[in-house]
């Protein structure tokens, strides 16, 4: 099954009194350009996130956005700074000696000093912290690869009907790429009967003639490689995989045989078939540029 580089997926999840969520979306690109827009104090996990997604993903720019939000009062440790504190009330009780003033030094006053109590995050365990963001975006991947597969479906359908409709059209300049000799013929032995003015005629000036121009518009080779083409694109498609830029090339080559048989060919019949070849080229080749 073939896959687009456009995709979506998203997954959130409370693990570890953390609130994590993980979006995953995705655009057209040559190569795997990867980018992840965390909260910095959690940019450790970084290199994590981004090994996860170069396991699901080959082409395409990637971004990737983590957001966390902590839910549980553990992850805040209120801190007593007893030396301060001690110092404070030492002070407080020399005041209260020194000017003959009621002690009356509480727990509240105290606390409410400067630096007394400061709030600090409590120590986390990165290593599990980092699993538990991974596994969330494991989710993630796993409804974004769920979109890009069903996209590749609805691409490789496309891609098919246009093989079905480039082999019918090449079937169509075989068929009528030998009558055009036959033609020629027919004009070539008019043409000369009216210039001369006579019935009889050199029939070996006529054939050579008509050998030359066959030899000309020929495009046996064209078709055959057209066909070949086209059989390689429909068992790369079927197999499935990271296919797309094995099949942009061979669609640089259906339109290169393409251009060539229009060269070669005046008739006009064949022009209106190789015109339709191009157009269905084209859109096939934009259709490749989101396969992966």
């Amino acid at each position: 099954m073939i896959r687009s580089m456009t995709g979506y997926g998203r997954a959130r999840e409370t693990v570890n009194q953390r609130d994590i969520t993980v979006e995953v979306r995705s655009v057209n690109n040559r190569f795997l350009d990867c980018t992840v827009k965390i909260p910095r104090v959690y940019t450790f996990c970084e290199d994590a996130v981004k090994s996860r997604v170069q396991k699901a993903v080959t082409r395409g720019k990637v971004d990737v956005f983590v957001t966390i939000a902590s839910v549980g009062a553990e992850s805040s440790v209120v801190v007593v700074n007893h030396d301060l504190a001690a110092g404070y009330v030492r002070a407080l009780r020399t005041l209260a000696e020194e000017y003959d003033l009621r002690d009356d030094t509480s727990v509240l006053g105290v606390a409410r000093f400067s630096d007394v109590l400061s709030v600090t995050k409590a120590d986390e365990d990165l290593e599990s912290l980092s699993a538990d963001i991974c596994a969330v975006l494991d989710e993630a991947l796993a409804g974004y690869t769920a979109m890009r597969e069903t996209e590749g479906r609805k691409l490789q359908e496309d891609i098919e009907a246009r093989l079905a409709a480039i082999e019918e059209l090449t079937e169509k300049i075989e068929i009528r790429s030998p009558r055009t000799v036959a033609e020629y013929r027919e004009r070539l032995t008019a043409k000369m009967k009216e210039v001369l003015q006579s019935a009889s005629i050199d029939e070996n000036r006529i054939l050579m003639e008509a050998a030359v121009y066959a030899d000309k518009v020929a495009v046996d080779e064209e078709t055959v490689r057209l066909r070949s083409h086209t059989a390689q694109l429909r068992a790369m498609l079927q197999a499935g995989g990271v296919v797309g830029r094995k099949v942009d090339f061979l669609i640089q080559e259906l339109n290169r045989e393409a251009n060539t048989v229009g060269s070669k060919c005046s008739d006009l019949e064949i022009t209106g078939y190789v015109v339709a070849l191009k157009a269905e080229i084209e859109k096939m080749r934009e259709q490749i540029q989101n396969v992966e």
